[in-house]
């Protein structure tokens, strides 16, 4: 979004809030906040865990690596009204995703990367992880797409915590106690491997791997734990679910009695007592 089109008073506001509202509920670890570019374009892509994580890695970008957070919305949130007209006068990028619409927004998220030297946050999994132990998913290849043909850099940032304030599913928050909530930026990834090649889906599957890979690892250190050899595909699971529905749709049907059938009755040989 143009940058003229930004309101300094209301990002003044919202900040202001933001930041009373989360050093209410949270107590904020962050690391690694030399590795975000002081100034220029540069692409922030992080893990989902939770809907309340907007909030804080906003406020990670924010307040510890002093850079104003530009966010690609989905366009269901960009109809809230007032959070409409927040978003608007922030700088925030609406999405409309499986249409002609989610080609402009990359139009407007490389003209805020390239010409208006924006941070702008990628949630490369494209919703909240399904993981069973909340790692990083699969991604889609849209932020390995962006950084290929902008060549700005791609910062992983990792973080936990926030699945302790609103697990994703459920609808009331657990504010207090507070909540630790750990951040940890890394150094840009390194994507020199795929430069100057044409861009091919397996050159954006790589990519997209590798980004991802820095921000599982991240994740790892976070936590202290070993991350899974393979990352959750949630696409593969929702498949395996609907194959396994419709094999038990089908075996419920094959184990229904014939519409009209009636049970043989002991001692008459399965005949009626008409003797037919």
């Amino acid at each position: 979004m143009a940058k003229q089109r930004e309101s300094r008073w209301v990002k003044w506001v919202v900040s202001r809030i933001v930041r009373f509202v989360l050093w209410f509920v949270t107590k904020p670890e962050w690391k690694g906040t030399e590795n975000v570019p002081e100034r220029g374009g540069v692409i922030i892509a992080a893990n989902h865990l939770s809907v309340t994580d907007p909030l804080t890695v906003a406020h990670f970008l924010y307040i510890g690596a002093r850079r104003w957070p530009t966010f690609t919305m989905k366009d269901g949130v960009m109809k809230i009204p007032v959070v409409r007209s927040v978003a608007r006068s922030t700088g925030q990028i609406p999405i409309k995703r499986g249409s002609a619409d989610a080609v402009k927004a990359l139009g407007a998220a490389e003209k805020a990367l390239t010409e208006d030297g924006s941070s702008v946050i990628f949630y490369p999994e494209g919703t909240c992880t399904r993981d069973p132990d909340l790692w990083p998913m699969t991604a889609k290849n849209g932020v390995a797409r962006l950084a290929l043909t902008t060549g700005v850099p791609v910062v992983p940032v990792a973080h936990w915590g926030e699945q302790e304030i609103l697990p994703y599913g459920e609808k009331r928050p657990r504010l207090f106690p507070r909540k630790r909530v750990q951040f940890k930026a890394g150094p840009p990834v390194d994507l020199s491997p795929y430069l100057d090649r044409p861009i091919t889906a397996t050159l954006l599957d790589d990519a997209t791997r590798a980004i991802m890979a820095d921000i599982t690892a991240l994740q790892a250190e976070i936590r202290g734990e070993e991350p899974p050899a393979e990352p959750f595909d949630f696409k593969k699971a929702r498949q395996k679910e609907a194959e396994a529905r419709r094999a038990s749709a089908e075996t419920e049907t094959d184990e229904r009695p014939e519409v009209g059938a009636t049970e043989p009755v002991e001692g008459d040989n399965g005949k009626n007592n008409a003797g037919a």
